[in-house]
């Protein structure tokens, strides 16, 4: 049995991306065979010989929020402004239109307090959730969407260690983004082009999409050291009904299932019976994959590279084979690939 221990690896912190390649598809690709072991270096276009006209890429629709609202405090009701820096990093909206949201300094945002955001922008906060989470609310003139379109930032990850830009706007987000909801881009997708996307269906591959919306708990390293210990976060999803006839007419068909990042992987394994069968559905899936895992769902997995001790790395290497996968990853690391986000990308077929 592995324990967390296990899924640490060095990596110099030069080859953390700090920025996206100019071009999307540019990205390394390495190929890992889960049976052999064998790996191989390519660029992501090649993507396209790996995929057969019969198989289904599936792929995260979630769209990346402007999350983060950076403002000043406020001791409380009437009491005036304390004028320190605040901020909310906003994970979701609740059913009575408050939204969870990550706060610092957390030992100062309490119930009853208020972070002033803009003149016209001002959120209180309603009460302390357990981990780190505050419920508040929305209480200036603009309701909660305004704010963000006005204020928000791009939340990008803790190991980018710039602020963020305009361009990261549009790069931090993949080009297949429909649905507002994720505080974090699944990155696997960020590769992609629409060039890509039009060739593999011209080819015949079905493309079928579905919805993760990505909480900040995919930042949130695994610190117990018995994996089966480790609270896994929720995160909503949505699986239509048409993603699901496509995903089980392919698999029937012969077709291979292709997981474009760790998000999709999740879902679908969530969602699928024994038989691997994909049911539509919308929930909330707190599925923590590690190794031994079955699948049921997936054939291949596109992914990044990942943060070590996370439960990303340790579903790659669920997915992959131990051994294989961090075999591969120091390989990546001699080779000089680029890491996290805005890195390059590997295949596990």
């Amino acid at each position: 049995m592995h324990r967390t221990s296990d899924f640490d690896y060095d990596l110099s912190p030069e080859q953390i991306a700090q920025h996206p390649l100019p071009d999307r598809a540019a990205s390394r690709l390495l190929v890992l065979d889960r049976t052999s072991g064998a790996i191989r270096h390519t660029h992501f276009p090649s993507l396209l010989d790996l995929i057969a006209p019969e198989d289904v890429l599936v792929v995260n629709e979630s769209r990346v929020i402007p999350a983060r609202l950076r403002g000043t405090g406020e001791g409380g009701r009437g009491t005036g402004t304390s004028g320190a820096p605040a901020e909310l990093l906003l994970v979701r909206e609740l059913p009575d239109g408050t939204w969870l949201a990550m706060g610092r300094p957390g030992g100062k945002l309490k119930p009853g307090r208020r972070v002033i955001i803009g003149e016209d922008a001002v959120v209180e906060i309603v009460a302390v959730k357990g981990g780190g989470m505050r419920q508040v609310r929305f209480v200036g003139p603009l309701d909660a969407r305004a704010v963000l379109a006005r204020y928000g930032e791009v939340p990008l990850p803790p190991y980018i260690r710039r602020p963020p830009r305009p361009e990261d706007g549009e790069r931090y987000q993949t080009v297949y983004a429909q649905h507002d909801g994720s505080v974090a881009a699944p990155t696997a997708g960020l590769h992609f082009t629409p060039e890509i996307l039009e060739r593999l269906q011209a080819s015949g591959t079905a493309v079928a999409s579905l919805d993760l919306h990505v909480g900040p708990g995919t930042f949130k390293p695994v610190d117990e050291d018995d994996l089966a210990r480790h609270p896994m976060h929720a995160e909503p999803y949505v699986v239509s009904a048409a993603a699901a006839d496509t995903v089980n007419a392919r698999r029937k068909a012969g077709g291979r299932v292709w997981a474009v990042g760790t998000t999709v992987v999740r879902t679908l394994e969530t969602v699928a019976d024994s038989s691997g069968e994909i049911g539509p559905g919308t929930g909330e899936t707190s599925l923590f994959i590690y190794p031994p895992y079955t699948f049921r769902a997936v054939d291949r997995v596109l992914t990044n590279f990942h943060l070590p001790r996370s439960t990303l790395l340790m579903l790659a290497c669920a997915f992959g084979g131990y051994d294989h996968v961090m075999e591969a990853y120091r390989e990546a690391v001699t080779a000089g690939y680029r890491f996290y986000s805005y890195g390059d990308a590997m295949a596990i077929l």
